[in-house]
Parts: C-alpha cells; sequence; structure tokens
C-alpha cells in the first residue's frame, strides 16, 4: 500500500487504476450539471404535476358531457343519462376522479375518448405525427430566413432594404393567421395549379419581378453606388433569364435539377458556407467544401439505383455517411481548424445531398400531377393526403408535401416576422458592444466580427423564443390545421372540446406541457453553449 501512495504521489499511477481515476474525473466535473438536471426536472415534473391537476379540476366544473343528452328527446332518456354517468364516473368527486385518472397515467394508460371509443394515445399517434411534419418544417425555414433577414437589416441599417423589411415584417406580424390561410387557398392553390394549365409568363410579370428582385438585390449588397447598380443590373437580368427559361421550357410541369444542376447550385452553397464561417480566402475549407461537392455530384447516377428502394432509414443512413465523409475530407486536408473545415464540409454536403433529394421526388411530379386522384391540381388545400393515391416512397413523399406546402407557409409568414424582429434587434444591440469595437480595432475583417463575434451573442435572446415556440407549436397551430383541415394536435383539441370529452383534452395538454417543460430545460444549457460566462451547474 505505501508503494502505491508513492508511486501516486510521483505522478506514475499504475495502469490498472488510471480508467478509474479518469472515471472518477469525468463524474467529478459531470456532477455539478447531473445535480442541476436532476433538481430541473424535480421542479419541473412538480409543476407539471400541479397544472395537469389545475386544467382537470376546470374542465370538471366547466365541461357538461350530460349536455346533449339533456337536450335529447329519446324516449330512454333517463337511461341514456345514467349509463353516461356511470361510464365518465360522474357521481365521484372530480378530485378523486382525478387521482383516478393519474393512477392510470403512471400506468400508461391514458384513457379513452368516451364518444368514439377510441383510445386518447392512439389519438396522440395520429395526430403528432401531421403536427411534427408541419411544424418542423415552418420551425427551420422560419428561424433560418429570420435570422438571415434580421442579420443583413441590422448591418443594413437604415437604408432601403432595411426600412422595407420593418415595414414587411410589421405587416405579416399583424396579419390574422386564419386570414393568411384563405389567400394562400386562393391563390397559392386554386390560382397556382390555374396557372399550371398553362404555364407561361406575361413578359410585364418578368418585368416586374426582375426589377424587384434588382431592387432587393442591390439593397441587401449594398456598397458604392456603382456597386449597388451593377449588382441591380445583374440581379435584373439573371432573374430575367430565369423567369423566361422556366416559361418558354415548361420546366413547371416536369421540374428537374439534373446533375449539371446539381453541380451548379452545390458549387454556390460551397461557397456561401466557406464565405459565412471561414471567409472564401481561407482555401483549404473552400477546397474540402468544393471536395464534397464533387463527391456528392459523382454520387447522382449511383444514388438513384439505392433510391428505387428508399425509405426514411436509408434517408437517416445517408445523412449519417455524408457527415462521416465531410469529418474525413476534413482531416485529409487538415489545416490548424480542422473543426471548421468539417463543419463548413459537412453543411455543404448536406446542402448537395437535399438537392438530390429535392431533385429525385420533383422526377415524379409529371405523373403525380396526371394521376386521376390529382387531375393536374398538384397544390392540395385540404387534408394531410390524398384519399385513394398509392405509389412508392417518391409519390406518397410528393403528395405529403403538396399538402403541407400552404399551411407550412401559413406558419412561416407568420413567424418570420417575429424573428426577424428579434434578430435585428439583439444584432444592433450587441454591434454596439465595446469588445465589437475592439475586434475592428485589433483589424479583424468585418465579417470575422460579425460571424464570429457578434453572431453568437445576438443569438441568446432568440435562445430563450425558439424552444419555447417550438414546443408551442407541436401542442398544433390550431386555426392553421382548422382552416386546411389537417389531422394533428390542434384538431384533435378542438374536436375533444367541442365533444366536452376530457380525456383527449387531458392527453393534449400532458403532451404540450411536457414539451414546454423540457424547452424551458434545453433553454439553459443552450445559454450555457452561447455564453461562456454562464455555467449550468447546481
Amino acid at each position: 500500500m505505501a508503494t502505491s501512495v508513492t508511486t501516486r504521489a510521483s505522478g506514475a499511477p499504475s495502469a490498472p487504476d488510471a480508467p478509474v481515476t479518469a472515471r472518477s474525473s469525468w463524474f467529478r466535473n459531470s456532477a455539478p450539471t447531473l445535480i442541476f438536471l436532476a433538481r430541473r426536472l424535480l421542479s419541473s415534473a412538480v409543476v407539471l404535476l400541479g397544472a395537469t391537476f389545475i386544467v382537470y379540476m376546470l374542465l370538471s366544473y366547466a365541461l357538461d358531457p350530460l349536455e346533449d343528452l339533456r337536450q335529447s328527446t329519446a324516449p330512454n332518456k333517463e337511461a341514456l343519462i345514467e349509463a353516461r354517468v356511470r361510464q365518465l364516473d360522474l357521481n365521484t368527486p372530480p378530485v378523486v376522479r382525478y387521482f383516478k385518472w393519474l393512477g392510470a397515467l403512471f400506468t400508461g394508460d391514458l384513457g379513452v375518448a368516451f364518444r368514439s371509443g377510441q383510445s386518447v394515445s392512439s389519438m396522440l399517434g395520429n395526430a403528432l405525427p401531421n403536427t411534427v411534419q408541419l411544424v418542423a418544417l415552418s420551425i427551420v425555414i422560419a428561424v433560418g430566413l429570420g435570422v438571415l433577414v434580421g442579420i443583413v437589416s441590422a448591418l443594413r441599417q437604415y437604408t432601403r432594404f432595411d426600412y422595407s423589411v420593418t415595414f414587411l415584417s410589421f405587416v405579416l406580424y399583424s396579419l390574422p393567421s386564419f386570414w393568411v390561410a384563405v389567400l394562400l387557398k386562393l391563390w397559392g392553390a386554386i390560382g397556382f395549379n390555374d396557372f399550371l394549365a398553362d404555364p407561361h409568363i406575361p413578359p410585364l410579370v418578368m418585368v416586374i419581378v426582375s426589377l424587384i428582385s434588382g431592387v432587393i438585390w442591390s439593397s441587401i449588397i449594398g456598397g458604392s453606388s456603382r456597386t449597388r447598380w451593377i449588382s441591380f443590373a445583374a440581379s435584373t437580368v439573371a432573374t430575367a433569364l430565369l423567369l423566361l427559361f422556366l416559361s418558354e421550357t415548361d420546366w413547371l410541369l416536369n421540374p428537374s435539377f439534373g446533375v449539371a444542376g446539381v453541380a451548379v447550385i452545390g458549387v454556390g452553397i460551397a461557397f456561401a458556407v466557406v464565405a459565412l464561417t471561414a471567409g472564401v480566402q481561407n482555401r483549404r475549407v473552400l477546397y474540402a467544401s468544393l471536395v464534397m461537392v464533387a463527391i456528392g455530384t459523382a454520387l447522382y447516377y449511383p444514388l438513384q439505383y439505392a433510391f428505387v428502394h428508399a425509405s426514411w432509414l436509408l434517408m437517416l443512413g445517408l445523412v449519417a455517411t455524408v457527415v462521416i465523409v465531410g469529418i474525413v475530407v476534413a482531416k485529409l486536408f487538415g489545416g490548424w481548424e480542422v473543426s471548421q473545415t468539417a463543419r463548413a464540409a459537412i453543411i455543404t454536403g448536406v446542402g448537395v445531398g437535399a438537392l438530390i433529394f429535392i431533385d429525385r421526388v420533383m422526377d415524379v411530379w409529371e405523373a403525380y400531377s396526371n394521376a386521376s386522384q390529382i387531375n393536374g391540381r398538384p397544390i392540395a388545400t385540404i387534408g394531410s393526403q390524398t384519399p385513394g393515391l398509392t405509389g412508392d416512397f417518391w409519390v406518397t413523399s410528393l403528395d405529403t408535401y403538396t399538402h403541407l406546402l400552404l399551411p407550412t407557409i401559413a406558419l412561416i409568414l407568420i413567424s418570420f416576422a417575429s424573428y426577424t424582429r428579434y434578430s435585428r434587434a439583439s444584432l444592433l444591440e450587441v454591434m454596439n458592444q465595446d469588445y465589437i469595437r475592439t475586434a475592428r480595432a485589433k483589424g479583424l475583417p468585418e465579417r470575422v466580427v460579425t460571424m464570429r463575434h457578434a453572431f453568437r451573442n445576438a443569438l441568446i435572446p432568440l435562445a430563450t423564443v425558439i424552444p419555447l415556440d417550438i414546443a408551442a407549436l407541436f401542442g398544433g397551430a390550431i386555426i392553421t390545421e382548422r382552416v386546411f383541415a389537417i389531422p394533428g394536435m390542434g384538431t384533435m383539441f378542438i374536436k375533444a372540446l367541442n365533444e366536452r370529452d376530457p380525456d383527449p383534452i387531458m392527453g393534449y395538454f400532458l403532451v404540450t406541457g411536457t414539451l414546454l417543460v423540457i424547452a424551458s430545460i434545453a433553454v439553459d444549457f443552450i445559454y450555457a453553449a452561447l455564453d461562456p460566462r454562464i455555467r449550468v451547474n447546481s
């Protein structure tokens, strides 16, 4: 034993003890975080338990499940009332009924909808996937576009672009969601489907859209008067040529990127990603990203054979493969910051993979549009799928996307406005801090000042809003789901409320409340990841 102590003191621990020491060190370092997480989970569970009690009591006294029977003229009215009283155990006090419901909950039984006889678990299993599909896509796009436009607006403060974005944000934020949904059904579905019967763009529309595009891009790029005029002319001509191509080739009736389109757009993605993350002057990062584009382009045709038996499991496997290949490519290029190279390579690879996926989905567009169930009107206005339509993975995926298109746009327009305002205000506040002026005084490029020093700190206020918004939306975009007849969480809640059915309402509240609790805990960890001054511990 004395020898062991001496050996440890001399700094040469025995081989068998090293793993134990490493494990002890890991537990010692992780203990504060684990204790904090346990405390938060315990306190959140108590809060959620109290909230379920309050909601259950409110439902017990506010809802009358016997109302329809009291107004009934059936000869056996009293017998029906007595049967429902026994079915719902209404003779038992609400407090006792709550603890019965809670006991069943701990066994995994969420109850049964007494009118349909369907279990609440199966109702949630049917409604939640529809809401997840709708919310996930809308949140990703709204956050991405909102943060991007908000940052550009802050960097172009007091310009025409900034004023236009501010005005548009306030307009979108003030629009009623049901009105936006109705307009989208009128113009985005009915109008666009009529347009697809003869997809030729009038010259006047081409001119107007091209000029608007030129104004927008010249405002975003900024710079001197000469630079703005050049960007205006280039973007106007490029938009006009694109619209002319779409009009004259009937691309909208049979869309496709092709291997050339994937390669060209992929190169653009690579340059954009590198410009934002490392700067195009960083050749290692740029070459690694371009290699990912080359690999994706080379695999374009081989992947078509793999897509014959496509599934979401295969897609997840391909995403994991992209991540591994991106890391390997970054390691091969080396450099002093491999993580930065890997990040850019992975993002570029995922972007190219997304292009190939979209191209394969568009490959079935013509056959889908000409199907008898679609009848040349592919943009749907109601529901989550086309009744009677059968097909492979790509047909069903396209059918899902055409049904999700309009409700997703409706959610994006409203959420986009708030995220734009948040990100703009946050970045403007950060850009006026002393450490930003110090970074500029040190001679750092403006890209480094903005993306590395300002952007990360500007995300801290958004870290509070976004997780809670996601949790709230998972509860169901009630109005949007009702307008577009999507059988999601919001529709399930409204239906249960109209039928005065307490168990589905409690199941809905339990899911929504749990997600809000998880989101509030996630906010603390996101804070710690974004701000080194914050530590998540007990």
